[in-house]
């Protein structure tokens, strides 16, 4: 119970709400960290070329778990959901249903990765002279997707009674494992990119083999007996009514980030190791945001479930302040110290300026996304996912592919704009879409606000 935190009960908000999103911030930026280590690994001890091998495969690994990551987001706001109900009974039938799926879907991203890692790579345009490496790296990394799938699906298990600690610290034990992997298999075994590739799967099974661990020990509702796993039906049906549209838009928002890649790879090996390079900070910022989004997620669907709508417009509105404060303060930060920050990757002169001009062209701009990603989190919450999958498929993905098919660029600054613009054409379409539904579903007069 310390582990817990009492999300539909009286106390301050605010306090639980960074609570909550503390360990989850922490988590991501730390998971971060450790896919950092592995980027600066490669690209101080083997060279740039072998940085660009590993930043060429970001957008293709995205594109193919984004679906079943959305799919968690259904099963956190189901199980949460009947947790706020206090129906135990379908909140246990719901988490042996997610786990199943996330075991089923890892095997099945697996031999996809493995059997298809070169033709997706080619596809995009990737330079021949790091095709092979690349290519190398995605099949061995894609023997960790069924256990990256677990330790989501298990973390969005646990966030649902308040639990962000226990997954935060199986995901440092991991990402130790991965450090520690990284400088043997690189510096000591001169094993290269497929080095820092076996690290990483092996850290996604230690960190999901703890949380496995915790499930199994857990309270009776959420706990996972894996003699007793099976699939049901009306809870799958729920967990895909709301995952399978929060997972189709990540999938096509990396599908749009794939076609930006594809013409970064036009402007050569020094961009594409300056534009992994950057990558690596617009994440950092991005687990900053998303912990809100997943606060909200969790909060509003429990509270949801109890009947305390007025505590639902709250946290809408302290997750969407905290989210853009919290990210727009790391953007400006990195900005400030920018030629540094980017140094720790690469020392390559050209590669280092076009790490930068993504920085200030991109990163400086990115807590406006928090307008549509805690917006669309709250639609969710409220049984509403396709609402927001749609304005954000449009107005981030579509637009992005757009820009990429019938634009002229010149530099590689110009390809970059859409970044901002999508996010600003998006964070208006869905925070108008929260405010008219809210209307419909917290503002009812039969709405009792229950204590």
């Amino acid at each position: 119970m310390a582990n817990t935190i009492d999300m539909t009960g009286a106390g301050s908000l605010s306090r639980k709400l960074l609570l909550f999103a503390l360990p989850l911030m922490a988590s991501g930026i730390v998971q971060q960290s450790f896919n950092s280590v592995d980027v600066a690994v490669v690209g101080r001890f083997v060279g740039y070329e072998a940085l660009a091998a590993v930043g060429a495969n970001g957008p293709v690994i995205s594109l193919i778990i984004n679906l079943f990551i959305g799919v968690s987001v259904g099963a956190n706001v189901v199980i949460a959901t009947c947790l706020g109900q206090r129906n135990e009974r379908d909140a246990s039938r719901a988490v042996s249903t997610a786990m199943l799926i996330a075991a089923i879907a890892g095997v099945f991203l697996t031999v996809v990765g493995v059997t298809l890692s070169e033709p997706l790579l080619r596809a995009l345009g990737t330079p021949e002279n790091i095709l092979d490496e690349a290519a190398a790296y995605l099949r061995i990394f894609s023997l960790g997707f069924a256990p990256m799938l677990l330790y989501n699906f298990g973390s969005a298990v646990l966030r649902c009674i308040g639990d962000t600690r226990r997954p935060f610290y199986w995901l440092v034990a991991g990402g130790l494992v991965n450090v520690c992997l990284n400088l043997l298999f690189v510096i000591v075994f001169d094993m290269g990119v497929k080095g820092v590739a076996v690290a990483t799967a092996v850290s996604n099974v230690v960190s999901s083999g703890g949380v496995i661990m915790v499930l199994m020990r857990e309270q009776e509702s959420i706990r996972l007996d894996v003699r007793r796993l099976r699939v049901w039906k009306s809870q799958l049906l729920k967990i895909l009514q709301i995952g399978v549209p929060a997972g189709i838009q990540g999938m096509v928002f990396a599908l749009s980030n794939v076609f930006i890649q594809s013409a970064v790879n036009g402007f050569g090996t020094e961009a594409i190791a300056g534009n992994a390079a950057a990558i690596n900070f617009e994440l950092y910022c991005y687990f900053v945001l998303s912990s809100f989004v997943q606060a909200c997620v969790a909060f509003m669907s429990r509270n949801y479930g109890a009947g305390n709508y007025r505590q639902c417009r709250k946290i809408y509105v302290r997750c969407l302040m905290m989210g853009a404060v919290g990210c727009g303060s790391i953007n400006l930060l990195i900005s400030l110290f920018r030629v540094p920050c980017v140094e720790i990757f690469t020392t390559d002169p050209q590669a280092t300026a076009l790490a930068v001009e993504r920085i200030l062209t991109v990163l400086v701009w990115q807590w406006i996304a928090t307008s549509y990603e805690v917006s669309g989190a709250a639609l969710r919450s409220l049984g509403y996912s396709l609402t927001p999958t749609i304005f954000t498929i449009f107005g981030t993905c579509v637009v992005r592919i757009a820009w990429v098919w019938t634009a002229r660029f010149d530099t590689y600054g110009q390809l970059l704009v859409v970044y901002p613009v999508t996010w600003f054409i998006t964070g208006v379409a869905v925070v108008v879409a929260w405010c008219y539904v809210s209307r419909r579903k917290l503002y009812r007069p039969d709405h009792v606000v229950t204590a």
